[in-house]
């Protein structure tokens, strides 16, 4: 099937594969010669045909990005010139030596694009004259810095002589209310001292200690550092034969085959198809940005004025307050930067295309199916909260969770835990682009709880609290919510909830295994939560879909995927949930099938369809047909969170506030500066550790088997009352 073509020495591998196109709507055979050295996939009808060279259709591959379906183990894509072409192979083997000659065929001449443009390969004396010439700049560069740094010490200094007159002057105007004769004459400041420039920025601004003011004069914003960037982009040239792939050097003798003249029309300027649109989805580009469900309603919460949350956070509520008021998600409102929930309101729904080189870069790092577990992301695509914080989404919708304990029969209790089950993923993603929450540090926790919408007749006494669960300050009727983070290899997470009044509890853990598809970054979270209903002695087991961050180099956005089941062994009830991928040959974004059987069934009593962010509908074996979810309509509980200064040092958003201050001013320098201290921080304790050979102690879960368990969970409290 595979060869090489004696007629063709350029050709390193050739067959036959199907190709997509969108003309027939299906697959069709093609025979395909790959040109390692003039960076083309060629096609053609059939081998006859290439043999008179015939040719049917190419893909140009010098910038191009391999993808793979982590759930169809035979197709894949390339991307280049802003479309994405389809192939399916016979099977996986098949697949995986396309994708390896593709891919060295991609990174040949990606690497040798400078080469290309200048017809020249460096020798070592270029080499060395470029090292000289960053030597030179990287000393110009710190002279620069110096003198900035001198210019910056000098106004930070000029500053606070301006802030301790200001308080001088404040006194003086407190003494002179107190007395007879007021003090006379106005307060001249020294001549040197500079003018407060009116642009300064205004408290919602500043940082919150002085640490950051510090920061931010050491980095200098007018550094001329230009001509430093060019010169060491200049050294990324490749060394010859560093790879075993690259051009032979100079000495050597044999000319490089990449300098190989080759006919003008062998490489045309962009991939093409014989029928241009029968063979790429070009517009898997644009549907995520213009796609109504992502419409912004300006109605909600988020589109409130900022003034009036400004206002609101004046009033510095006690911590039995709603700390919810002022912010839409409940945060503190000790913590006036960033409301944590704020997703779809400050431009995040925009491309990525500013960070595209960055993106790239990062892409050469990696290959398809490597496990990123210990792959650094850039900064920018982060999200606002940890890891932690995006766990209690699952209780968005605290109501649905009590009430499954209230429910009289285990059928209607089944119902209502598929019910609260498919509700707890939309509140995750407001927003249209997919972000990346924080990696958790190890020992990191998080607290929050939820008020239940009640009756007043049902209301526990106001000062009422819960003073041995797991969140002290929080009321029998409260849902209360924490997590931490167990294990950072593998990164695992354990969290729990419970309601007191109405004897319910939830445990669960998630193992997140990350893994590069080329275009998309797969998530899969590997653990399992259990639902128990104390009342009723029931335990519904419960696991989780795994996540898909696609289109990374546009508009990012999320899908969920892959099979999950809620099971209870006393009821003997289950359900099958099936989240479906969007296949790139048409079908709709987010969709959900879900059955629900009695015991020993074989045959549902409901079947549920729609979209997890959207609308589901239940179909019932009397015939009826119902509404099942409706995300749209459903109104989000805030959570509510401990004011920063009331948090514990390890607690997440304490922990990781600078990162967060400095992602709302859009400071990615200073955000990417704090987020490092952090994990420099995380590696010193884990070589400490090492180094005295101690153990990691968590702090509220402990491994029980192959699961992590709350130490006090609400079960153990009830048992250890009744004796």
């Amino acid at each position: 099937m595979y060869g090489h073509n004696p007629l063709k020495m350029a050709s390193i591998m050739e067959g036959p594969l199907s190709k997509w196109t969108n003309v027939m709507k299906g697959w069709q055979y093609r025979w395909f010669v790959l040109d390692y050295n003039a960076g083309l996939l060629s096609y053609y009808t059939s081998k006859d045909k290439m043999m008179r060279g015939s040719r049917r259709g190419c893909v140009r591959l010098r910038g191009a990005v391999i993808g793979i379906d982590d759930e169809d183990d035979s197709t894949f894509t390339i991307t280049v010139d802003q479309k994405t072409f389809h192939f399916q192979a016979r099977d996986a083997d098949e697949r995986e030596k396309w994708i390896h000659a593709l891919e060295g065929t991609i990174l040949r001449h990606t690497l040798q694009l400078r080469e290309a443009e200048t017809g020249l390969v460096p020798s070592v004396q270029d080499f060395d004259k470029k090292l000289a010439e960053a030597d030179a700049y990287l000393q110009i560069l710190i002279d620069q810095l110096k003198v900035n740094l001198c210019m910056s010490k000098h106004r930070l200094s000029s500053m606070v002589e301006s802030i301790k007159h200001c308080i001088v002057l404040l006194q003086i105007a407190k003494v002179s209310t107190s007395t007879i004769n007021p003090v006379d004459g106005i307060y001249q400041p020294p001549l040197d001292t500079p003018v407060v420039n009116s642009t300064m920025p205004t408290q919602t601004t500043l940082p919150t200690d002085a640490s950051q003011v510090c920061k931010s004069d050491q980095r200098p914003s007018t550094l001329p550092v230009g001509p430093v960037v060019t010169v060491m982009g200049s050294l990324q040239t490749p060394t010859p034969n560093s790879t075993g792939s690259g051009p032979s050097g100079p000495s050597s003798g044999v000319a490089s085959p990449a300098l190989i003249p080759l006919p003008s029309h062998s490489v045309p300027d962009f991939s093409y198809s014989s029928s241009e649109d029968e063979f790429y989805d070009a517009d898997e580009f644009y549907q995520s940005s213009t796609s109504p469900k992502h419409c912004i309603d300006s109605s909600g919460p988020s589109a409130a004025s900022p003034l009036a949350n400004q206002e609101t956070a004046l009033k510095r509520p006690d911590t039995t307050e709603s700390l919810s008021s002022s912010m839409s998600n409940g945060t503190t409102d000790a913590d006036p930067f960033d409301s944590h929930d704020d997703r779809d309101d400050d431009g995040e729904g925009e491309s990525v295309e500013e960070h595209k080189s960055v993106i790239m870069h990062l892409l050469s790092q990696v290959r398809l199916g490597m496990d990123l577990t210990k792959v650094v992301l850039p900064t920018f695509i982060l999200e606002r909260r940890s890891l932690l914080e995006m766990y209690a989404d699952f209780f968005a919708h605290p109501d649905l969770f009590v009430s499954i304990a209230e429910q009289p029969e285990p059928k209607e209790r089944m119902v209502q835990v598929v019910k609260w089950y498919l509700s707890a993923f939309h509140a995750g993603r407001k927003g249209s682009v997919a972000k990346k929450p924080y990696n958790p540090i190890l020992g990191e926790v998080f607290y929050c709880h939820w008020d239940l919408p009640v009756e007043t007749e049902e209301l526990s006494p106001p000062m009422e609290t819960v003073s041995d669960g797991p969140v002290p300050w929080s009321s029998p009727n409260s849902v209360c919510f924490v997590a931490e983070q167990v294990s950072h290899h593998p990164p695992i997470s354990a969290f729990y909830a419970e309601c007191l009044s109405k004897k319910i509890q939830f445990n669960a853990h998630i193992w997140t295994k990350s893994k590069f598809l080329g275009m998309s970054i797969g998530v899969h979270n590997i653990g399992q939560g259990c639902v128990s209903c104390l009342e009723h002695d029931e335990h519904y087991i419960l696991t989780f879909p795994n996540g898909y961050g696609r289109s990374i180099l546009t508009v990012p956005w999320v899908e969920l995927g892959g099979e999950c089941n809620i099971s209870c062994s006393k009821s003997g009830y289950s359900a099958n949930i099936v989240f479906h991928t969007k296949p790139f040959y048409g079908g709709k974004k987010h969709r959900i099938t879900a059955e629900i059987f009695a015991p020993n069934d074989k045959k549902s009593f409901c079947s549920i369809e729609g979209e997890w962010n959207g609308v589901m509908y239940a179909k019932w074996t009397t015939g009826e047909n119902t509404v099942f979810i409706d995300t749209k309509r459903m109104g989000i509980i805030k959570k509510k969170v401990r004011k920063l200064e009331d948090q514990l040092e390890y607690e997440s958003r304490r922990l990781w506030r600078d990162v967060t201050v400095n992602l709302k001013l859009k400071d990615i320098d200073a955000a990417t500066e704090a987020k490092h201290r952090l994990e420099e921080k995380q590696r010193a304790e884990a070589r400490e550790r090492k180094e005295n050979e101690q153990q990691w102690e968590t702090r509220l879960f402990h491994e029980d088997g192959e699961c992590w368990v709350y130490d006090e969970p609400l079960l153990k409290r009830f048992a250890s009352q009744r004796q």
